[in-house]
């Protein structure tokens, strides 16, 4: 990811002098703007996101799809749901659980060995 970045930073620099002449420019510190300095169209962003895909051989997801991955392996690995709301931009914590508690099926059974633990230290 992060040779993915600076990449795309050389990229820019390369630009950076055509803004100059133009007095265009990417004023919105963009890390991926369009050779312009603005904003890229959704549009482009899915087709540019299904090319990628076909070329890596993966299966073609939506972009929202990513979100939804990126709930569930935080989820799964443990980070508190307060955060993941915060991440996803939720106003309510109770619409982050209600959406992605099925990623947590042995959660009750972890929570049951925890108080376990708490009261029998030896077990």
């Amino acid at each position: 990811m992060a040779k993915a970045l600076v990449r795309e930073r050389e990229r820019q620099k390369e630009w950076e002098v055509l803004w100059t002449l133009d007095g265009t420019g990417n004023t919105l510190g963009l890390v991926f703007p369009t050779q312009n300095g603005t904003p890229r169209g959704e549009r482009n962003v899915r087709r540019d996101f299904t090319v990628l895909l076909e070329k890596a051989g993966l299966t073609l997801i939506r972009m929202h799809d990513l979100r939804h991955m990126c709930a569930s392996l935080l989820l799964s690995e443990g980070v508190p749901a307060r955060v993941i709301m915060e991440i996803l931009g939720h106003s309510q914590i109770s619409l982050t659980m209600n959406t992605y508690s099925h990623v947590m099926p042995g959660a009750t059974e972890a929570a049951a060995k925890a108080m376990q633990k708490l009261f029998d230290p030896e077990s």
